[in-house]
């Protein structure tokens, strides 16, 4: 009988920040777009904004700190229970608006959460940043390294957005992806599986660096703050999109399977724009040669809120209903790096 062991999405959380911005409002704020229209291109309605005064709590710190006791509360699980906290941020912000590195967003949180027994650290991977803390988590599950453990993230996107507002000089600007992000936090808590119909069943990855330079997040050059560079035209291309439905595909076949096979009820991809989603899913039902599961998405809401995007998908699908447990999901991420892969989990005793 085998005794590999698997992990489980035990319970999701979220912290959205209460301000909601428009595309016309941002639009509106941003000189050099011309007659473009934001809403057109991307799809998306509105995002959601931190207050910038600190005593909000919603910069990226204290954002990742409302998840994480969110999904906690969600659990079984006490913040001591933890065997490990494990934080995925791109944006660092603590105390409204310092950028921090230093103690660790992950040293800070299973302080402030109490979980002071657990071990601790931050990675960063761009937008698959999450992807890969699960990535990392199910690992150390598997191999009985730790039992059940958090990962999270806070994101105050909003800030490329806010420079690419004062520094964009046409809709060709490389800072245009900037105008898609919006703010907001998740978390997840995994534990043991002891339920097939309950389980990650594999998560993968794969980093393709040759294309790192088509998306660069980096101090602003011209004015004081933080910019996205992308070219929009190269990320996102026919060559681009294939990556993931290849990778997953030779996958599969190592195995004997097909995706077909796998039985998939929904498809998460990360949440760049509707036309991207739409795309990105034709690009693999003809790769698959198979019809595409149903595609679950909040991007028209939320915007591009970077590593958090699938996990807060996953989890506003589930609270509304939208999305039925016992259902068996596929979450695909699409990173700057180039980084993509495929998580496939069955959630059926999922806290929300």
């Amino acid at each position: 009988m085998s005794t590999t062991a698997y992990s489980r999405i035990a319970s999701l959380g979220t912290r959205l920040p209460a301000t909601v911005q428009t595309t016309p409002q941002l639009a509106a704020l941003v000189p050099g777009l011309g007659d473009a229209d934001i809403e057109k291109i991307t799809g998306i309605a509105e995002r959601r904004g931190c207050d910038p005064d600190p005593a909000a709590g919603e910069d990226s710190f204290g954002m990742a700190l409302a998840a994480a006791r969110d999904a906690l509360a969600s659990s079984h699980y006490q913040a001591a229970d933890l065997d490990i906290v494990i934080s995925a941020s791109i944006t660092r912000f603590t105390q409204g608006d310092r950028f921090t590195f230093e103690p660790s967003f992950a040293a800070m949180l299973a302080s402030e959460l109490g979980a002071r027994s657990a071990i601790h650290f931050d990675v960063s991977n761009a937008c698959a940043g999450m992807m890969t803390g699960v990535w990392l988590l199910d690992r150390m599950i598997r191999s009985g390294a730790v039992r059940r453990g958090l990962v999270v993230s806070g994101e105050q996107a909003t800030r490329v957005a806010q420079t690419a507002a004062r520094e964009m000089t046409d809709s060709y600007d490389p800072q245009f992806a900037s105008l898609s992000v919006g703010d907001s936090a998740a978390a997840v808590v995994m534990d043991v599986s002891t339920d097939p119909g309950d389980r990650i069943h594999y998560v993968e990855l794969m980093t393709c660096s040759e294309y790192s330079h088509l998306c660069m997040g980096m101090p602003s050059d011209r004015t004081r703050g933080i910019a996205l560079y992308t070219d929009n035209k190269k990320m996102h291309n026919r060559d681009r999109l294939r990556l993931w439905p290849r990778f997953h595909g030779d996958l599969l076949a190592k195995g004997g399977r097909s995706f077909a096979g796998e039985g998939f009820d929904y498809v998460i991809q990360h949440q760049v724009g509707t036309r991207f989603i739409d795309y990105a899913n034709a690009m693999a039902e003809d790769e698959f040669a198979t019809p595409m599961p149903t595609s679950l998405s909040v991007v028209e809401r939320y915007g591009n809120t970077a590593t958090t995007s699938h996990f807060l998908t996953l989890r506003e699908h589930i609270r509304a209903g939208t999305a039925r447990r016992g259902a068996t999901f596929l979450l695909v991420p699409a990173a700057s790096g180039v980084v993509t892969g495929a998580l496939s989990a069955t959630l059926t005793n999922v806290g929300v």
